[in-house]
């Protein structure tokens, strides 16, 4: 069917999507494409991008020729415009993941005029036997989706899609139409510069995403912060997102133990487990994603409640587009992200193996996350400045520093000493530049130029690089400086700033945030330190434990060890689901001993009239490190302790060790009973199980040797029983 301009737009809306109205400035682009005009949309994360090139392909004759960068975001927007048309070959993807009988169909029905939109990445134009095919297809138009990928100044630069234009007129040449949610002018020029679509109509929508409430926090506890978030949260999906694999790994493992439901994602994962993770996401049977930046991109997950940045990404654009794919309804969506300079120190170091160009990128992007991060002003106004956009809004109330603001100080010498150090020099040199010749630290360049004879060199010298850092921010914040980001981010002044030097006034500056907290080793949360037991209801617990120990036929230490009761007198859990995040206290332990404890807690925190610590008592992974994975899954499997631990190059003394840690100390269930019976007689066995069960009275390990001396045993048989028996009795 060809467009024809006296059927409304809106009817053919409804027909496909059953929408009854568009969106924003959806409804000029779709008709700026069917006009035949290259176009350039610009348009934040669940504005509606999609629609704009998915309907005019359905209208127009002929197959429009998709690119996206990834096939999980083909797959998801395949399977919804299917679902929105009833017919399945109306759309297709043509990618690494079909096999030849279905590329085969993909190309008949292309072919044959009734697929209206065909998915690719740009590497499978790369092919010259798809560039042979799609030369005998009639093409509607060429839709570059994710188009910021071309960029090498934006966030996620993939080099074949810089190869775009040049498949474009092997194939035949179409109208454009190119879209992203996240670019600066730099980035926006770069694109259509690229794409030899310079003369585009552009259509730029406001980067602001009034429903998002933005805040940054310092790396401290990190983990506990975040379980905690979830915790208090229950039901809402959210992503967490994560620098590494590993770490994506470890996080969603410590949430799973919490109670939590959460699924890692990244690229290491095979195929088919990163398909089922995203579905579950997407079909809500878990609630919690933890992932690399793969994920996300192009999912239509309108209610994401929160976006959770375990580490602060590379770039700014990354940040947005990430924090994007929150509140995509409308309706709520909160964005944190964790701060520590041992992480930007990391990725400083990211760049360093890279070329000289692609080095000097890479750090003025960093650099604007942490003048974001840092910051202390309205973070809505930082990222939309970052973007060219302007806003004036006094105080945006979504965000962290306009519901309480940070300190203000007066400005005005700090800006003058820096414009007019500027302009003495010339123009045209960078912050750190700039900074050290107020602090007064001589470079190579300082002696080259003479700067170090200037007056005003030194004239900062009491001030930190942080502060001076926070100045050279502000200045561009308020438009007294420009950055040339092409020059890798060389200041000039403004014409607001040239007016300053000749007029100066009072302004009103921001203290920055100054995070001097590291993160900690976030798999040893232990409770607070300063935190003292309740000797009262200590000896009540221990009673209880007796009582429980006598009516379940079982020695006192196999339903709770006193470390366990210590930490329950400091948080005074009263529900089942919180004596689980008590140290030593498993899930089934919990079900099958924990009732009558909690039941005592909370009648004890009642009539002393007790305010319950605040904190979130968090159960870790009872791994500190791949390695007690390996362990867990390894005897999972009923591997041989031998094999095991030349794998994990132990000694068979050390693996012993690990598993009691995670059978005695952390209440883990494990079965050893493949191994128990090919090194214990049977009889050794009972003997050594029957002590513990009628005669221990603590799991000490000397006393056991000494009472069971005469069975003439090694050690390790006797650690060994002792790990069956916490875990059959205790776990």
């Amino acid at each position: 069917m060809q467009y024809r301009e006296d059927v409304p737009l809106v009817s053919h809306l409804n027909k496909w999507f059953g929408f009854d109205k568009f969106k924003g400035h959806q409804e000029a682009i779709i008709r700026n494409l069917l006009q035949g005009r290259d176009t350039f949309v610009l348009m934040p994360t669940g504005g509606g991008k999609s629609l704009c090139y998915q309907l005019p392909a359905l209208i127009l004759s002929g197959t429009a020729i998709v690119v996206s960068p990834l096939i999980a975001l083909m797959k998801n927007q395949v399977d919804r415009l299917r679902a929105s048309c009833g017919d399945d070959r109306v759309t297709h993807f043509l990618n690494s993941s079909l096999n030849k009988k279905e590329i085969a169909a993909v190309k008949e029905d292309v072919l044959s005029g009734i697929t209206k939109l065909l998915y690719v990445a740009p590497e499978t134009l790369n092919k010259e036997e798809n560039i042979l095919f799609l030369q005998q297809a009639k093409i509607s138009f060429y839709a570059i989706d994710e188009a910021h990928c071309i960029s090498e100044w934006g966030h996620d630069f993939r080099p074949e899609y810089r190869r775009i234009r040049e498949f474009v007129e092997k194939i035949g040449t179409a109208p454009l139409i190119a879209l992203t949610a996240t670019a600066t002018p730099k980035v926006q020029d770069d694109i259509q510069k690229n794409l030899g679509m310079s003369e585009a109509v552009v259509f730029r929508s406001s980067f602001n995403r009034p429903n998002l409430f933005y805040s940054v926090r310092p790396k401290a506890d990190a983990t506990k912060q975040i379980a905690k978030y979830i915790k208090d949260n229950p039901g809402k999906s959210g992503i967490i997102y994560c620098i590494s694999r590993n770490r994506v790994e470890q996080l969603a493992n410590i949430l799973q133990l919490n109670g939590i439901r959460a699924l890692p994602y990244h690229a290491g994962l095979d195929t088919k487990t990163r398909t089922y993770n995203q579905d579950a996401f997407l079909q809500e049977e878990c609630d919690v994603i933890v992932a690399t930046i793969a994920f996300g991109m192009g999912i239509d997950k309108p209610d994401v409640r929160y976006v959770i940045h375990y580490d602060m990404p590379k770039s700014l654009e990354g940040y947005y587009q990430e924090t994007g794919r929150a509140g995509r309804d409308g309706l709520e969506g909160h964005c944190i992200a964790f701060y520590s300079e041992k992480d930007v120190q990391r990725l400083g170091h990211f760049f360093l193996s890279k070329k000289l160009p692609e080095r000097e990128i890479g750090k003025q992007l960093l650099l604007d996350t942490i003048y974001y991060a840092q910051g202390g002003n309205c973070r809505r106004q930082m990222l939309l400045q970052y973007f060219g956009e302007q806003y004036d809004e006094h105080n945006c109330e979504h965000c962290d520093n306009c519901l309480s603001e940070q300190p203000h100080f007066d400005g005005k010498e700090y800006l003058l000493q820096l414009l007019r150090l500027l302009q003495e020099i010339g123009e045209g040199f960078r912050a750190d530049y700039l900074i050290s010749l107020l602090r007064g630290v001589k470079s190579q360049d300082s002696d080259i130029y003479s700067h170090a004879d200037l007056a005003l060199f030194g004239a900062q010298k009491d001030e930190t690089e942080f502060f001076l850092g926070s100045i050279v921010r502000q200045a561009l914040l308020h438009g007294f400086l420009q950055k040339d980001i092409q020059q890798y981010g060389l200041l000039y002044l403004t014409d607001k700033g040239r007016a300053f030097l000749e007029s100066p006034y009072q302004i009103s500056l921001v203290r920055d945030h100054d995070y001097k907290q590291e993160d900690q080793d976030e798999d040893a949360i232990i409770p607070s330190e300063g935190m003292g037991v309740d000797s009262m209801l200590f000896q009540m617990l221990k009673n209880l434990t007796h009582d429980e120990a006598k009516r379940h036929k079982v020695q006192p230490f196999v339903i709770f060890q006193d470390t366990s009761l210590e930490e329950m007198t400091i948080h005074y859990p009263i529900t089942l689901e919180e004596l689980q995040n008590i140290s030593g206290v498993s899930a089934s332990k919990a079900k099958r001993y924990g009732q009558p404890f909690v039941d005592l807690i909370r009648q004890y925190v009642e009539e002393n009239d007790i305010d319950r610590p605040s904190d979130f008592v968090m159960k870790v992974s009872p791994s500190r490190s791949q390695q007690k994975i390996t362990l867990i899954h390894s005897i999972d499997r009923k591997m041989d302790f031998e094999e095991l631990a030349s794998i994990l190059h132990l000694e068979m003394g050390e693996l012993l060790t690990e598993i009691e840690s995670l059978v005695i100390n952390s209440g883990l269930k494990l079965n050893i009973d493949y191994y128990i019976d090919e090194q214990v007689d049977e009889d050794v066995l009972e003997e050594i199980y029957d002590y513990f069960q009628y005669d221990a009275e603590s799991l000490d390990l000397p006393a056991a040797c000494e009472a069971l001396k005469d069975l003439d045993v090694d050690e390790d048989i006797i650690r060994l029983v002792r790990i069956k028996y916490c875990s059959e009795k205790g776990n």
